[in-house]
């Protein structure tokens, strides 16, 4: 894994002394990590620079933990926006076509 569930926990504003979502929160990293690296169609290991993933990487794997965790079903009550500048657009930077 190149996301803890730490940096997830953060990421989507968590305290860490909850734990109850931990290994939900877990799979849903293990899900992001699987998503992005078929997304770029590259192994994540194979973008390793000193051992970490590019900073664009991790976030891209953060954000779609955070939309997976706030949006269980498929459908909304609300109207959805696209938002410029996240997941695809820091993805594309790394996408090998």
């Amino acid at each position: 894994m190149y996301v803890t569930v730490s940096q997830a926990k953060k990421h989507l504003q968590i305290d860490e002394t909850f734990t109850n979502d931990d290994s939900y929160i877990l799979e849903l990293i293990k899900v992001a990590e699987d998503a992005v690296a078929l997304h770029l169609d590259i192994a994540l290991d194979e973008l390793l620079v000193d051992g970490l993933l590019p900073p664009t990487v991790v976030q891209s794997i953060l954000l779609l933990v955070g939309n997976l965790y706030s949006n269980r079903e498929p459908a909304a009550f609300c109207s959805v926006q696209k938002v410029p500048y996240t997941y695809e657009y820091l993805l594309g930077l790394y996408k090998h076509y």
